[in-house]
């Protein structure tokens, strides 16, 4: 996928400019460029990545691509308690699908966000993996661990097909706001 189709699974979901959001699991932050590019200057993102070197990438990309948008890029696992808090919206494309328990890893990122934050979430719309995608999960599959999990307001923002897989969509929920 080129960056315009990266950008396009996520705009649906990206409803102000600016803001404070997480890319979790980056890698070389394809998604984390393409978050930049619809959130605009001012907007902050922290990039967290175990890999030290696709992190070192990113960096490079960000400040040559959109230098007035605010980076960090963190060494960490996501799928560990993280020192974020307070975020309007959290990215998790094509990492999701490399944890096998999801139910601690969803309740750790709904803890991350605002009331009414928001998550995006890019992913094979397949319940079958392989050795490169070992636990993906459909739209429908994606739903119920949404709701499980806490989340409201889940709803699918797009979908392109793969050759990997049959296809990828991209869904938005979002964290509950107090009654």
């Amino acid at each position: 996928m080129n960056h315009a189709d990266l950008v396009g699974l996520l705009r649906d979901g990206i409803t102000a400019r600016g803001g404070k959001w997480a890319d979790l699991g980056a890698g070389e932050g394809a998604f984390t460029l393409a978050l930049a590019d619809l959130l605009g200057p001012g907007a902050h993102i922290t990039a967290v990545d175990r890999d030290r070197g696709s992190l070192r990438q990113l960096v490079e990309q960000m400040g040559r691509r959109f230098p007035q948008t605010g980076l960090d890029a963190v060494v960490a696992d996501f799928t560990r308690p993280l020192e974020l808090a307070e975020l309007d919206g959290v990215v998790m494309a094509n990492s999701l699908h490399f944890v096998r328990e999801k139910r601690p890893v969803l309740a750790n990122v709904r803890s991350l966000l605002r009331p009414g934050g928001s998550l995006i979430v890019v992913e094979y719309g397949s319940d079958r993996g392989n050795p490169w995608v070992p636990h993906p999960f459909s739209y429908p599959r994606w739903e119920q661990m949404a709701a499980d999990a806490g989340f409201e307001r889940t709803r699918i923002l797009g979908t392109v097909p793969s050759r990997y897989l049959g296809s990828i969509y991209s869904a938005i929920t979002f964290a509950p706001r107090p009654m």
